[in-house]
């Protein structure tokens, strides 16, 4: 079994996140690994994450904002783009209620066995009328962005429209037009 990762982008909290680990691991919940670190699961749905960043290290409850909150403890960390994410943060050891932590935890376990979640919302269909311009004078083009997945589809949309000139766009577009054709996404490389 390989060692579980800890996200540590400062890598200053190891300590206090073991002790955080220690608080969970009490529980029921199953360690596993997801986007660079430890995430606790039960039933198989995110209950959830820990890591430290620059300033703080911290928990983050996946479906947190169905949680009472009672200490007033959880933050929304991107306000108007997180919808059900909450985190609790600390900035030391002396902050950590292994109490409250446990009754946040029960919590959050109960919201899951009630199937409390919010739906991510399907995003509103894209057009580029630059890209549409471009299939016309190239079918093989269009066959190929039309293979892509709805996502990488999205990307390579933003991607044009979001330039404000038109030297910019047709730029971008040379760029894309052999990924697009060889079945890449804008943003394979990171994945």
């Amino acid at each position: 079994m390989t060692d579980k990762k800890i996200w540590d982008k400062a890598n200053q909290w190891n300590e206090e996140l073991e002790l955080l680990k220690s608080i969970i691991n009490t529980t029921n919940l199953i360690e596993t690994t997801k986007w660079g670190t430890s995430v606790y699961t039960h039933n198989n749905k995110n209950i959830i994450g820990i890591g430290g960043f620059k300033s703080y290290f911290g928990l983050w409850f996946f479906n947190g904002v169905f949680l009472k909150d009672e200490y007033n403890l959880l933050i929304n960390a991107q306000e108007g783009t997180t919808k059900s994410l909450r985190q609790m943060r600390f900035q030391s050891k002396a902050d950590i209620n292994e109490k409250i932590i446990l009754e946040y935890l029960t919590e959050a376990i109960k919201v899951e066995e009630n199937g409390l979640s919010i739906k991510p919302q399907k995003k509103e269909q894209l057009v580029s009328a630059f890209l549409q311009n471009e299939f016309k004078s190239d079918l093989n083009l269009k066959i190929a962005f039309e293979k892509l997945s709805p996502y990488k589809q999205r990307e390579f949309i933003e991607y044009i429209e979001t330039a404000k000139q038109e030297k910019t766009k047709l730029s971008r577009f040379e760029k894309i037009k052999p990924m697009i054709l060889a079945n890449i996404g804008l943003n394979d490389k990171y994945r």
